[in-house]
């Protein structure tokens, strides 16, 4: 079973997110990580997908414009996305930048395409998704990992074997 981590990076924050988020679906056994920039994405990862964990930084208060042009894109595989896992996660440059809002600007695609949308797991900070300032830090890197973790045991609930 495949998760994807889906991210748009401009200074290597988002990215860094992302490796953390890929290092905690990695670490449930049975799911496997995709990590994949909104350059390298197909639609055949959308599909093969059972969750997407997408991130960006703040661009405006919502998500970088590549990374909702793949979800413009890929509408015509919206159907295949039914009942998937959906969660995100943002980076920014500033402790009031836009964070939440970036999140469910991402979290309402994921609706759109009929995705199960989860925040991060309370253990975290039990909120939206996972977020930071810059580069994230460890306790930042943790919660990522609890975030990936999360939803990739929520896809074998859903669809692995019961």
């Amino acid at each position: 079973m495949e998760v994807l981590v889906l991210y748009y990076s401009r200074s290597g924050n988002t990215k860094k997110l992302a490796e953390h988020v890929a290092e905690g679906v990695q670490a449930v056994d049975g799911v496997s990580a995709v990590l994949r920039s909104t350059q390298e994405v197909t639609r055949d990862d959308f599909v093969n997908a059972a969750g997407i964990i997408a991130g960006s930084p703040v661009y405006f208060g919502i998500m970088a414009t590549d990374l909702k042009r793949v979800f413009d894109e890929f509408v015509g595989v919206r159907k295949k996305m039914e009942n998937k896992v959906g969660a995100a996660f943002a980076t920014s440059g500033d402790p009031t930048g836009g964070k939440e809002t970036t999140i469910m600007s991402i979290l309402q695609c994921f609706l759109i395409y009929g995705m199960i949308v989860v925040g991060d797991p309370l253990s975290a900070t039990g909120h939206y998704g996972v977020a930071c300032v810059g580069a994230p830090d460890e306790k930042t890197a943790e919660n990522a990992r609890k975030l990936g973790r999360r939803v990739a045991e929520l896809c074998l609930k859903l669809h692995g074997a019961f």
